[in-house]
């Protein structure tokens, strides 16, 4: 998993509450369980305006001045809904690696960190202020510092958030939690050889 340090990027504002994981991949998309291809599904009830997928001119994703943008912007309880880890999986894919709200699902939060994206919270008043900057001004970026915990706005001011312990050292080593184990893979199996040793009818005799 790549890590995440340091971020500026264009921000792209998605002005709704309550979107759920549905809404980021409809269920229609959800034909393979593997972690790639569901990049072009994001927000697709939104962003095309019929099966065709002939892009809705009015979608925020297709306005030319949010092309690239890394950093989403929306409202409260992003990614409620199902548990489907395809949704973040698509987030990933499309490029965004930050997204910035006043509440989100527990399960999707959980999910997209697991897959390299940094969720910050914020105040609902300093995400109001971060929209009307975007809508306001084109090609408007954000730097984001994990070490600091800290969101610069182009004017040189800064917002700060809070962030679990545990979730802000995996971001920065760049593991999820499979790869947070394997650190401890020797210490793993010595406590397995010893196991073995004292208790062998509990493992599985070939």
């Amino acid at each position: 998993m790549e890590p995440f340090v340091t971020l500026e990027a264009i921000v792209a504002p998605l002005d709704r509450e309550n979107v759920n994981t549905d809404d980021i991949t409809p269920v229609r998309y959800l034909k393979s369980i593997r972690r790639t291809g569901f990049g072009p599904a994001i927000f697709a009830n939104w962003r095309y305006l019929d099966n065709q997928n002939t892009p809705n001119p009015d979608f925020v994703l297709n306005q030319p001045r949010y092309k690239g943008a890394q950093i989403l912007l929306t409202r409260a309880n992003f990614g409620a809904g199902s548990s489907r880890e395809h949704a973040p999986w698509a987030l990933r894919e499309y490029g965004f690696r930050c997204i910035i709200a006043p509440s989100f699902a527990d399960i999707f939060y959980n999910n997209s960190f697991n897959n390299g994206m940094l969720l910050l919270t914020l105040e609902k008043s300093e995400i109001d202020t971060l929209f009307s900057e975007v809508q306001a001004t084109e090609g408007y970026r954000l730097k984001v510092d994990l070490p600091s915990q800290t969101v610069t706005r182009p004017s040189g001011e800064s917002f700060a958030f809070q962030l679990d312990a545990f979730k802000k050292e995996s971001l920065l080593k760049g593991l999820d939690n499979i790869g947070w184990t394997l650190q401890y893979a020797d210490d793993i199996a010595r406590y397995e050889d010893h196991r073995r040793q004292e208790t062998p009818w509990v493992f599985i005799q070939h």
